[in-house]
């Protein structure tokens, strides 16, 4: 690997026009895709298989407004009046009968058909009906129920809008994440000490995001991507796109500084921090691949979308940061005498010039058995409220509080209870034509389960032998009470298949979102076993070692622990919530864990790789086990930091956005990452390996011989480096 990246590199750096010529030119190329084609994203989670989604499917075809999305018109009478007096009720009429000639609508229901009066009479509810999902929902349907909503005002009602057919929709780039792009810069010019340096290492991971983005959107007329999808491959490629850029330039830097030619230190930079660049890339791709394996569409395209930006950020850092320093040439040398030239020509600190990553990695191997008691202490402590985690998907509830949906539900809630926010449907079939009969017996049986408010009279679809039911739960649709109630009808059904002759089946956006929570708790077990078998046979290869390997396996679960203790006492406990801002708190969004996972893992690998390699190479040149840990780590240690630094104000540069979505995963990924990098890679890898001592390089032969060698290090590289044409050393 490390001989063909240098190659790559030599090729990238002379061919420097080419190389960046065509990746403006698929830039270009994707843009105009994205201009001409435009898909829109659909946010819609489906599990197919499921008794829910098959039911849904099912009522598609024979009733389609009830399958498809809705939205809520709320109406709340003026202090001391009632919605039911004569000019309210004419009010409601009208906006009923105007919300009807909407585009798209198929269905309206007003208080009169549906009985939605609450019971003090001060509120009403007229229902719109969609028969398609909220993807294919034009912005001017919504629109036109909005404005008919209005026209009530006037007469002296408040009116809100909601339902499932609002909410958030695409991705919105606002000033947090220009800041948070903004401090990477910065910590850039601190790294490097040189604007241009910094400038170069964000310049290919931009483009780069550029054209993952453009690339993800161009797909979606033919794919259904999601907004989450495309915000996460955006977090995730601006994340990593800079780190990566970030690990190959320094090392360019520091052979510049030591008076390797402009084109060969790029070449050799591309073969050995290159080289782990793809490797810790590489990990990253394959387990937000593996994501497609859990079988939810929605996940699968939000995993494969992060991969695909993952690679691009790849891509860009061994292709087109060789060709951008090639316009630079010499002049991305550290000036001589400054600190990062200093650095670079005392690579063993003799000069006592230690920086303060390096006295704290020499800190904590002083002592190192109670660094190890220490952290795994206080790591454990955050990892305590896991065991109380909660995972669901947001609704309305989750909006903002200025929102006409999150009014709108929040009203709801208070007049008619919380689970009038997430009725649930039940399609009753019979093999003859008595569905109708059917029906009714069944909602008589339904009444009677625990956890059920109302059981509205069933309705009839196109097809004869089907009726749907609409029960109102007692808890809203993120409640344990009312996962418990989906799971009591599923276990009633045979029993009301016996007296009725009729199937049953829970379905609804409720049910959707229960079975979708339930198949990712499901996966996650299995998931944590194929990414932590992953690792340990990856670093097995790549250090020859089995404490390695363990050990990083081992910090890794405490990281991803830890970090979910985190969210589960922020959004589920709402510990400090006040102070972060949130305006909700309840069960964690169910997919979550699995990109935590996903994502931290090839981060965690990313950061092993860079630290635990320079200390390889001390063990393999002095054979001084604590030694080789304290110098090994004084050579990365300053990037890795930078790097953490950089991902971290990436990924909080994204929690101030109001999406219930993306909120809890920016927050989860930005305290991942830095528990990860500093506790358990800068702090807790070396007091293990001073543990260690020299078994901690230990490998059996036998295994020695059957694994192969990735030479993530460049160590043939370095051994007989390849001859390649030199040009002579200019800017541009």
């Amino acid at each position: 690997m490390a001989v063909l990246l240098h190659r790559l590199g030599h090729s990238a750096y002379r061919h420097r026009k080419l190389v960046l010529g065509i990746w403006l030119v698929v830039l270009a190329a994707l843009i105009t895709c994205v201009g001409v084609f435009g898909g829109k994203l659909d946010d819609r989670f489906t599990v197919p298989g499921t008794e829910s989604q098959r039911a849904l499917d099912t009522l598609g075809r024979t009733l389609p407004e009830a399958s498809g999305v809705g939205a809520a018109i709320v109406f709340t009478a003026p202090e001391g009046h009632r919605v039911t007096e004569a000019p309210y009720k004419a009010a409601i009429a009208g906006v009923e009968a105007a919300a009807a000639k909407a585009p798209q609508v198929s269905a309206v229901m007003g208080p009169r058909a549906t009985g939605a009066v609450s019971a003090d009479r001060t509120t009403a509810i007229v229902q719109v009906q969609y028969s398609v999902q909220r993807a294919e929902v034009d912005a001017s349907s919504l629109d036109a129920i909005e404005r008919t909503a209005e026209a009530a005002e006037q007469h002296g009602l408040k009116t809100f809008v909601g339902g499932s057919a609002f909410g958030s929709n695409g991705v919105h780039i606002g000033p947090s994440e220009i800041i948070g792009v903004a401090i990477a810069l910065l910590v850039l010019v601190v790294t490097f000490g040189s604007l241009l340096a910094a400038g170069m290492a964000l310049l290919p991971a931009l483009l780069g995001v550029a054209v993952g983005l453009a690339g993800l959107l161009a797909l979606a007329p033919a794919v259904s991507i999601s907004s989450t999808a495309v915000t996460l491959a955006l977090m995730l490629g601006l994340a990593v796109g800079i780190d990566y850029v970030l690990f190959i330039l320094s090392r360019h830097r520091q052979q510049l500084a030591r008076g390797t030619d402009p084109q060969e230190s790029m070449a050799l930079a591309n073969g050995t921090a290159g080289s782990a660049v793809v490797f810790a890339g590489s990990t990253v791709i394959i387990a937000l691949a593996a994501l497609s394996v859990i079988g939810i569409p929605f996940l699968t395209t939000m995993g494969l979308g992060a991969a695909g930006a993952v690679l691009i950020a790849v891509l860009a850092a061994v292709t087109l940061l060789p060709a951008i320093a090639g316009f630079a040439g010499a002049r991305l040398t550290p000036k001589p005498g400054g600190k990062a030239a200093q650095r670079a020509t005392d690579p063993d600190g003799s000069t006592g010039r230690a920086t303060l990553g390096a006295r704290w990695v020499k800190a904590a191997v002083a002592k190192p058995l109670l660094t190890v008691l220490a952290v795994v202490g206080i790591l454990t402590a955050l990892a305590l409220p896991v065991a109380d985690l909660r995972l669901a998907l947001p609704d309305n509830g989750s909006a903002p509080v200025s929102s006409t949906e999150r009014k709108a539900y929040d009203v709801v809630g208070d007049k008619f209870g919380p689970g009038f926010n997430g009725p649930l449907l039940v399609l009753t079939e019979t093999d003859d034509g008595s569905g109708a009969r059917a029906g009714a017996q069944a909602a008589e049986k339904l009444k009677d389960l625990k956890g059920v408010k109302a059981v509205l009279p069933p309705q009839p679809t196109r097809d004869p032998a089907q009726s749907v039911i609409q029960i109102i739960p007692e808890t809203g649709p993120d409640s344990a009470r009312t996962d418990r109630l989906v799971h009591d009808i599923r276990t009633a059904a045979p029993g009301i298949h016996e007296t009725t002759g009729a199937t049953v089946a829970v379905t609804g956006t409720t049910a959707v979102n229960i079975d979708v929570s339930n198949r990712l708790s499901d996966s996650l077990l299995p998931f944590v076993a194929i990414v932590v078998g992953l690792s340990l046979i990856l670093l097995t290869m790549v250090f020859r070692s089995l404490v390695i390997p363990f050990k990083a396996a081992a910090g890794f679960l405490l990281s991803v622990a830890a970090s979910l203790g985190t969210v589960v006492a922020l959004f589920q406990w709402g510990w400090l919530a006040d102070l972060f801002g949130l305006a909700h708190t309840g069960p964690v969004v169910s997919f979550l864990p699995i990109i935590l996972i996903g994502v931290l893992f090839g981060l965690a690998m990313d950061y092993e790789v860079f630290l635990v390699s320079g200390m390889r190479e001390e063990w393999v040149h002095t054979g001084e086990a604590r030694r080789s840990v304290v110098d090994g780590a004084r050579h990365s240690v300053r990037v890795v930091t930078a790097a953490a630094l950089i991902m971290f104000t990436v990924f909080a540069g994204f929690f101030p956005l109001d999406d219930a979505l993306i909120k809890p995963i920016a927050f989860a990924l930005a305290v991942g990452v830095a528990i990860d990098a500093f506790a358990v890679r800068m702090t807790l890898v070396p007091a293990v390996l001073a543990l260690a001592g020299r078994h901690a390089w230990w490998l059996p032969a036998w295994l020695d011989r059957v694994l192969p060698d990735l030479d993530v290090e460049g160590t043939r590289l370095r051994e007989a480096p390849e001859e390649a044409p030199k040009e002579p050393v200019r800017a541009g």
